[in-house]
C-alpha cells in the first residue's frame, strides 16, 4: 500500500498506558475498504475498556466506534460510494457476509463481526479505514456531530424500541436518563408510545418531559418497578443504566406479555423468579446495536422527528481527559471528539 500523508491518531502503545496523540502514516485502503476523513468521534462507555488496553490487546490501540466524516478514498472493488459522501460508522464495523447470521441480515451477530477500535484502529483520529459494508449514509440535513452517536447509542436505543412489538398506544418505560436514555425517550415518544422516564432525583423531570416523556418517576424516592406497577405497568422497560442490580425489582413493573430489554450492563448477574416470568408471559432480554442499514434508518427517523443527541464537544487531543470524565460519571449525555478544533468548544445545545 502506498503512503499518502499522515493524520493525528490517539493511541495506547502499551498495556495500561496513556492515550497519546501521534502522527500516523495514512495508507491507501485495501480491496473492499474505504478511508474516511473524520470530523466527529464519540466517547462511549464501551470505549473505556478499549482505552485501558489490557495485555491481550494488539498494540498500538486506537479506540473509537461512533464515527462521522466524509469518504476520502476508496479501495479496489468498492461500489456504491464516492469520495465526498458523508458517512457514519458505529459499533458494527463489518462482517463476513456469508455465514447464516449474515445471510439472514443479522450481521451484528456474525462470528467474524468487526468492531472499530478492537478489530482495527478506531475513530479517535483524523482518519480511519473501514470495510465498505460498515458505512452508513448520513442524510442531508443532519450535522456530523449529531450523526456520530447514532452509530452506537442512537441505533441501539432505536432498535430496542422498534423491535419490541409494543402494541399501538402502549407504554414504554426508560430506566436511566443519560447518554442512552435521553435518546430512548425521544425515540419512544416519536413512535407514539406513552413514555415513562425513570431517573435519579426530582431535578431531571423537566428535562424528561422536554424530551417527550409523559410521566416521570424519581428512582431515589421510590422503588421504580413498584412505582411503575402503581400507574398500570409498562409493556416495555428499557434499562440503560450500566448495572444489573435494579433489574430484579424493575421487572415487577412489567405488564402481562411485557418485555424488559437490557442495554446497559455490568459484570453482574440477575436473580429473577422464573415462575413470574412464566405466569405473566414476560420476556427478559438483551439487545446489541444494529447494522449499517439500521444506522441509516435511525438517522432518517431522527431527522424526520427532530431527534438529536445532547452532546458536548472536546478536542481530539483531549481524548484522555474525555475518558476520565466518562469514568467519573461527569458528562450527562454524549462526549464527542472534534478533529477540527484544537480548543474545547461547547455544543450549541
Amino acid at each position: 500500500m502506498s503512503v499518502t500523508s499522515t493524520a493525528v491518531t490517539i493511541r495506547v502503545t502499551e498495556p495500561g498506558g496513556p492515550l497519546v496523540p501521534q502522527r500516523v502514516a495514512i495508507s491507501t485502503p485495501g480491496r473492499g475498504w474505504v478511508r474516511v476523513a473524520i470530523a466527529a468521534s464519540g466517547v462511549c462507555n464501551a470505549d473505556i475498556g478499549t482505552a485501558q488496553a489490557g495485555g491481550g490487546a494488539h498494540f498500538p490501540v486506537t479506540p473509537g466506534h461512533e464515527i462521522a466524516g466524509v469518504v476520502a478514498e476508496l479501495g479496489e472493488g468498492v461500489q456504491g460510494w464516492s469520495a465526498g459522501d458523508r458517512v457514519a460508522v458505529g459499533w458494527f464495523g463489518g462482517s463476513c457476509g456469508h455465514c447464516d447470521f449474515c445471510r439472514r441480515g443479522d450481521v451484528v451477530h456474525c462470528a467474524e463481526r468487526k468492531v472499530p477500535g478492537l478489530s482495527y484502529p478506531g475513530g479517535w483520529a483524523e482518519s480511519v479505514t473501514v470495510p465498505a459494508d460498515a458505512l452508513a449514509r448520513i442524510p442531508d440535513g443532519m450535522d456530523l456531530f449529531d450523526a456520530a452517536p447514532m452509530g452506537c447509542a442512537g441505533v441501539t436505543t432505536f432498535n430496542a424500541v422498534r423491535h419490541a412489538n409494543v402494541p399501538a398506544g402502549g407504554r414504554v418505560a426508560v430506566f436511566g436518563l443519560g447518554g442512552l436514555g435521553h435518546l430512548a425517550v425521544q425515540f419512544a415518544a416519536a413512535m407514539g408510545y406513552d413514555v415513562v422516564a425513570l431517573a435519579r432525583g426530582p431535578e431531571r423531570e423537566n428535562l424528561a418531559r422536554k424530551l417527550g416523556s409523559h410521566h416521570y418517576i424519581d428512582s431515589t424516592a421510590t422503588l421504580p418497578g413498584a412505582a411503575l406497577r402503581e400507574i398500570g405497568g409498562a409493556d416495555l422497560i428499557i434499562s440503560t443504566v450500566p448495572t444489573t442490580a435494579p433489574v430484579a425489582e424493575l421487572i415487577t413493573g412489567l405488564r402481562i406479555h411485557g418485555r424488559l430489554t437490557l442495554i446497559g450492563v455490568d459484570g453482574g448477574s440477575i436473580d429473577v423468579p422464573a415462575a413470574k416470568l412464566v405466569i405473566n408471559s414476560q420476556i427478559l432480554t438483551g439487545h446489541l446495536t444494529g447494522s449499517a442499514l439500521d444506522i441509516e434508518e435511525t438517522m432518517r427517523f431522527a431527522l424526520l422527528h427532530g431527534i438529536r443527541p445532547m452532546i458536548e464537544r472536546m478536542p481530539l487531543e483531549e481524548a484522555g481527559d474525555a475518558v476520565e470524565r466518562l469514568k467519573a460519571g461527569k458528562p450527562r449525555f454524549r462526549l464527542i471528539l472534534d478533529t477540527r478544533s484544537p480548543i474545547s468548544r461547547p455544543s450549541p445545545r
